[in-house]
């Protein structure tokens, strides 16, 4: 009986405490509908009318940026050779080979190889994203805007690589941003020009198998420790990149040489010249 008296004074004392401030409300309350009331019926509405046609065009702009996602993603792991794609597309040149970027390299820019077509061609958004581990966070600020994907694929230093190129694949082919939009991506397997080069064929069957066995460790976690937002595949099934929910395809190239016409092939059917 003591304890609800004391909880009765407890309200009490809230209740006057807060009359004040349910007095200045009541006030502002009044003194708002005084002052609509003195505005012409006419300014009124049309003040309502601009609130209304800025809050639609601010979503229709939003909403219409998101639609026109065309930019092309260049990533992989470190060293792959990423930023000398990025060179070879923009303007025919390997900057003297090997050149591993710390920040993403960003630039929208004819393809050098439509550089002397003549009418309108479109330009092209591409960003390099540093394939560095600590660097990885900054995919998925891009992943949103992003019409394709080309993940580059070292094919001299495939099978020393393969977990790694296996776990970072199997990431984007997860995340939702990806997934919801079925973003396209490429499978590019560069420096084929190299006589010890793996071939796309072993390259796929390969990522495939490590994707598989990564899949069912990653199933065995309980989902509160898994970053990823959807899983691969088909259940009971061996993983196969007909499965994605996005088209998956699989090409050869050489930054080096310039040989990256599957990789020109690719960008120019998801963003349209």
């Amino acid at each position: 009986m003591e304890g609800m008296e004391h909880w009765k004074d407890q309200l009490k004392q809230l209740k006057i405490q807060f009359e004040p401030w349910k007095n200045q409300f009541e006030q502002w309350w009044h003194q708002a509908i005084d002052y609509l009331n003195q505005i012409p019926p006419v300014q009124l509405y049309a003040a309502i009318a601009v609130l209304l046609i800025s809050t639609l065009l601010l979503l229709s702009i939003r909403l219409f940026k998101r639609a026109k996602s065309n930019t092309i993603l260049l990533t992989g792991l470190s060293g792959s050779g990423k930023t000398v794609l990025f060179y070879q597309l923009r303007d025919g040149s390997s900057h003297q080979g090997t050149v591993t970027s710390m920040e993403p390299n960003e630039g929208t820019f004819v393809l050098n190889s439509e550089s002397n077509k003549k009418g309108k061609i479109k330009p092209v958004p591409l960003v390099d994203v540093p394939g560095h581990s600590r660097l990885k966070p900054k995919l998925d600020e891009f992943l949103p805007q992003a019409a394709g994907i080309v993940f580059i694929v070292d094919s001299l230093e495939f099978l020393p690589n393969c977990r790694l190129v296996s776990e970072y694949l199997y990431d984007i082919l997860t995340k939702s941003s990806v997934v919801k939009k079925k973003t396209p991506l490429l499978i590019c397997c560069n420096k084929t020009d190299k006589v010890t080069a793996h071939t796309k064929e072993f390259i796929r069957k390969q990522l495939e198998k490590e994707i598989d066995k990564l899949r069912e460790s990653r199933s065995a976690i309980s989902a509160a420790d898994i970053s990823n937002d959807f899983t691969l595949g088909v259940p009971g099934e061996a993983f196969a990149f007909s499965q994605s929910r996005n088209k998956v395809t699989i090409a050869e190239a050489s930054g080096l040489t310039g040989d990256i016409a599957a990789v020109e092939q690719f960008i120019r059917e998801h963003v349209k010249p």
